[in-house]
């Protein structure tokens, strides 16, 4: 890791002292750019995906505009549901489709454990380009869905507001659900130690649709499955765990061994660091809707951020995903703010 010229991102992961936080944005590598667009026009969602060159180019986009600390592999979530045997399909104006959702433990049978290293061996590919594009500058984060998220698209068979069916599902047949959970976890954790050894830096575990339970069922149907992620890949690579929407839950993640955890906007930075005891990197937790606000007082709220949060054992970050709409201009003013910051 030594060899990375602009280390800040691992070293605020590993808690040492910094003289500013690194900063990154979760979908920094898209949709917002006019430099994705063009490439998005000519391809489809899966095609960059799978073509590495693609894929690269799509994760070095932002890093040449705006000069983030950390690079995110381009990639989706579901690409670890395809590779078990699950059909997964992008639909314009729908987003994630699956055609024939999981609903019984006789679905459940037909879902494999892969060989990731046949089945994502195109993430893997894209890894190795995306290292040579990047020359060490900067570290690599490689993702993936927690198992819970994933288990509510293979369930559900598409987005929703409240996952009914797939907590339906949990609910009434636990032990197929805790049989498939098993499975995406088993296939996530060999997919992540893949990139690992291909040339991710980090790895960050997004739990996008952890708010949806409630903090008993959370325990038992998410977090136990994503400390299974970070136990097995703790000694290979810092792990970042963001559960959007569970703050409830940041008090026995901070007792876990990941190396960071992600904090959304629904919690404040002195609410955060006092139920982690102030023991564990903190990355966030600016509200992604706020960098519509004019960029003067997007860098005033970062600089606010930074100040509640404290500079060290933090990596600034929205609190989810950038949107489609926010301009350029504003992007580069939350990324400057932090650059700019002086404690």
């Amino acid at each position: 890791m030594s060899n990375i010229k602009n280390d800040l991102f691992l070293r605020a992961l590993k808690g040492e002292t910094v003289e500013r936080p690194p900063v990154w944005m979760m979908r920094q590598a898209g949709r917002y750019l006019p430099e994705f667009i063009a490439i998005r026009d000519k391809y489809d969602f899966f095609t960059r995906c799978r073509t590495p060159e693609l894929a690269s180019e799509i994760t070095v986009q932002p890093i040449r505009r705006f000069g983030m600390d950390a690079a995110i592999l381009f990639s989706d979530i579901l690409v670890i549901p395809q590779a078990m045997n699950i059909e997964v399909e992008m639909k314009e104006g729908v987003g994630p489709w699956l055609p024939n959702p999981i609903r019984s433990q006789k679905d459940v049978d037909t879902v494999v454990v892969p060989d990731v290293t046949i089945e994502l061996k195109y993430v893997m590919d894209a890894i190795k380009v995306t290292k040579q594009m990047l020359n060490d500058d900067i570290p690599l984060i490689g993702f993936a869905g927690s198992p819970w998220t994933i288990l509510c698209y293979c369930v559900q068979g598409q987005g929703s507001k409240n996952f009914d069916k797939a907590k339906e599902f949990c609910f009434t047949q636990p032990i197929a659900a805790h049989t498939l959970l098993q499975k995406i976890t088993d296939t996530t954790i060999a997919y992540l130690k893949e990139k690992v050894k291909a040339g991710v830096n980090a790895v960050q575990v997004f739990d996008s649709w952890g708010g949806m339970l409630s903090p008993a069922d959370y325990q038992e149907f998410s977090w136990k499955y994503i400390n299974q992620i970070i136990e097995a890949l703790k000694d290979d690579a810092p792990v970042i765990a963001f559960g959007k929407g569970c703050w409830f839950a940041l008090e026995e993640m901070a007792n876990s061994n990941a190396a960071a955890l992600g904090v959304d906007w629904t919690v404040s930075p002195q609410v955060a660091r006092k139920l982690t005891g102030n023991k564990i990197t903190l990355q966030g937790n600016f509200d992604p809707v706020r960098l519509l606000s004019p960029p003067k007082v997007i860098k005033t709220m970062v600089h606010q951020m930074i100040n509640d949060f404290g500079k060290d054992k933090y990596v600034v970050n929205l609190g989810h995903g950038i949107l489609p709409h926010v301009p350029l201009e504003n992007a580069k003013a939350f990324i400057d703010a932090v650059k700019e910051y002086k404690s």
